[in-house]
């Protein structure tokens, strides 16, 4: 099933991303470093995914009929003059490939799909150690186009023959902003474009049993993260947000791929920033810490949960109340989580309870009722954010869908989303009383919708205070 062809005549003239004080390379050393190599094919078999992903290329292949769809995994970017940050491959084009490697291009053109890949350097140039873009020395061995054959199952060709597989004539879709050269090579068609990437956003809206495994998975690795910050409490108290961002690095990098986002850890007023990762704040006693962070695992799927922890140990009487507030809408959240009702309602539930609670707290404007309304929504002001968003490869899964077929769209079985309300009190508000000033609390959970009913993937993470507490004090012993 693969195509082994490798550039023609003149590729030992290859142009190697090198460095202006990288030591010169004489002929002699050259001709030796290219002899007494085994370079023998591995024997890969199939991912357990091959069958998935082949099924989803074959829908979308149906959904185009004689159309030519281009979906790119893209490459590296460059972090600082010659680092690279981590490569990550597009979500699209790992969903329907399997595929992990960088600057790779699935193309299906009449329902006929083919990899075109850069496998791994022959010993016929010096490209194998001296490019530090691709060398093998360098950043270590890409699989062959075989090997990927076998693990992907698909065909694979050279990425040498993409501009040929992209010249014919036919109607072209492309997966855009991801390769800036595949974007070059076809021209856009910005109607035919944005619904293809429409297309391939809305067949991620529901998963499979394979999917959900490992959304659960990923769930788990990220309670295991969370417990490992707080057995090293004592380092967060001595040097503050950076010890529990690190450390909950560690663990997404040992049992997942990376971290799903940014975390966020903010300490204190740091909790009332909705994106803050800078986390380089102190933990301050008497306060609390909101840990918003999710592990992604090993196929790409990851975890989004919040908790927001008291310092101490213990809730204080007011931050107690605060927080079964804001549980109590996530409960609300949560049971709005069934199949037939709308996306929107998780959102219409949690804001109906926190704007009742805003009102007995005497900081409406108006009655909760009135603030409600769509055309006021002053609640708002303390609640800033949606409830929820469509989770899975992307951390907010399926962004390019229509709306109608997500914000605007009914629940259904297999759908997988965050039920994360919040309640935010700035330093600077003057409309509250002074002890709520710089008080942030989010609580956020991973909620499979079912036909039995909402599952929460990241129950295992303890959400009411009493059992906030009481795992505290076991993960610190």
């Amino acid at each position: 099933m693969s195509d082994e062809t490798t550039p023609g005549p003149g590729a030992e003239d290859t142009e190697f991303k090198t460095e202006s004080h990288d030591p010169a390379v004489p002929e002699a050393y050259s001709a030796f470093m290219r002899t007494g190599w085994d370079d023998t094919e591995a024997v890969v078999p199939a991912g357990s995914f091959a069958d998935r992903t082949a099924a989803r290329r074959a829908r979308l292949a149906a959904m185009f009929p004689g159309e030519r769809l281009v979906l790119p995994g893209g490459g590296h970017k460059v972090r600082s003059y010659d680092t690279d940050y981590r490569f990550r491959v597009d979500t699209a084009h790992t969903y329907f490939t399997g595929n992990q490697t960088s600057d790779a291009v699935l193309v299906i053109d009449d329902g006929e799909a083919v990899l075109y890949a850069r496998p791994r350097s022959g010993r016929d140039t010096d490209e194998f150690f001296r490019d530090r873009a691709y060398g093998q020395l360098w950043v270590g061995k890409r699989p062959s186009l075989g090997e990927m054959s076998s693990a992907l199952g698909l065909p694979v060709r050279h990425v040498d023959r993409l501009q040929d597989a992209l010249s014919g004539s036919g109607k072209t879709r492309v997966h855009r902003g991801v390769s800036l050269e595949v974007d070059r090579q076809v021209a856009a068609d910005e109607t035919l474009d944005r619904d293809f990437a429409r297309v391939v956003s809305e067949m991620r809206l529901v998963k499979d049993d394979w999917e959900v495994d490992q959304l659960q998975e990923a769930c788990d690795i990220t309670t295991l993260g969370f417990g490992d910050s707080v057995a090293e409490w004592d380092r967060v108290l001595e040097f503050g947000e950076r010890w529990i961002e690190g450390t909950f690095f560690r663990r997404a990098r040992a049992m997942g791929n990376d971290i799903g986002y940014d975390s966020i850890v903010g300490g204190g007023s740091h909790a009332t920033t909705l994106h803050w990762i800078d986390n380089d704040g102190p933990i301050t006693p008497g306060t609390m810490v909101l840990l918003d962070m999710g592990v992604e695992g090993r196929h790409l799927y990851t975890a989004d949960v919040t908790r927001t922890l008291p310092v101490d140990g213990r809730y204080t009487s007011l931050q107690r109340d605060l927080y079964d507030l804001v549980l109590q809408a996530q409960d609300a959240g949560i049971a709005a989580c069934l199949p037939g009702l709308p996306f929107t309602g998780t959102h219409e539930a949690s804001m109906t309870v926190l704007a009742h609670g805003l009102d007995a707290m005497g900081l409406l404007p108006v009655s909760a009722e009135e603030a409600l309304d769509p055309e006021s929504k002053v609640y708002s002001r303390w609640t800033l954010h949606g409830t929820s968003h469509m989770l899975g490869l992307d951390v907010h899964d399926c962004g390019q869908a229509a709306p109608e077929a997500y914000k605007g769209a009914d629940l259904e079985t297999g759908m997988v989303l965050t039920v994360e309300p919040g309640l935010y009190f700035q330093e600077d508000d003057l409309l509250v009383p002074q002890e709520l000033r710089g008080i942030g609390i989010r609580i956020e959970d991973d909620i499979l919708v079912t036909a039995d009913g909402p599952r929460n993937l990241s129950a295992s993470l303890p959400r009411t205070t009493a059992d906030v507490e009481a795992w505290m004090d076991q993960q610190r012993r």
